[in-house]
């Protein structure tokens, strides 16, 4: 089963209640889920193997720790994704970007992939699929099952707040996927809403209704 891991970091939290806060504007709002998409990508890329490599200080040659050529991805599900792929690639700059789109059938109810572009690469790459709410866990789950048919190293799934309904879609569905949050909040509301949540991420980040 997955793992689900949630940041306590008083600087991750303290960016968050301001974030939630409904006075928070388009313009900040951007700033905060930035700013705490790279504060989680330094914990999310804590096992990132590495390799001893020697180099020469302006001092003396010496032995020193480099990344071991771990290739990565980021995969942002549009559109409120992008509002965190920033802040993940000031960390990791050469990562490759991919970019999946859902909307749900509204017959069926059932998510449909409307765009998908992923590194020609992928089977050579750990994806970090990022969006800033997991609420029923529909969409997240259905996107990595699509990014999965293209056969990626590997999958982890970051979000700045998270449903209990979600986490165990996710799980159930997925239970090789590690989450990363920056908080667990209490339940969904009648309209799948996270509570207390942080309102329509995507009409937050762009100031659209």
């Amino acid at each position: 089963m997955g793992e689900v891991f949630t940041f306590d970091h008083p600087l991750i939290q303290h960016k968050l209640t301001l974030l939630r806060s409904k006075e928070t504007g388009p313009k900040e709002f951007r700033e905060l889920a930035d700013e705490i998409s790279t504060l989680m990508a330094y914990e999310v890329t804590r096992d990132m193997p590495i390799r001893e490599v020697e180099i020469e200080t302006p001092i003396q040659t010496m032995k020193a720790n480099k990344i071991a050529g771990k290739k990565l991805g980021i995969v942002p599900i549009l559109r409120a994704g992008l509002g965190m792929l920033d802040g993940v690639l000031k960390l990791i700059p050469t990562a490759k970007v991919g970019h999946i789109g859902l909307y749900r059938d509204p017959d069926t109810l059932e998510p449909v992939e409307y765009y998908c572009k992923l590194p020609t690469d992928i089977n050579e790459r750990d994806l970090i699929v990022v969006d800033p709410m997991l609420a029923t866990g529909g969409s997240a789950s259905a996107a990595l099952q699509f990014i999965k048919d293209r056969n990626p190293r590997g999958i982890k799934f970051m979000c700045l707040v998270a449903a209990p309904e979600g986490i165990e879609r996710v799980q159930k569905d997925h239970p090789d996927v590690d989450i990363f949050t920056a908080a667990v909040d209490e339940k969904l509301n009648d309209h799948a809403y996270i509570v207390p949540g942080l309102g329509d991420a995507g009409d937050r980040l762009y100031g659209t209704k």
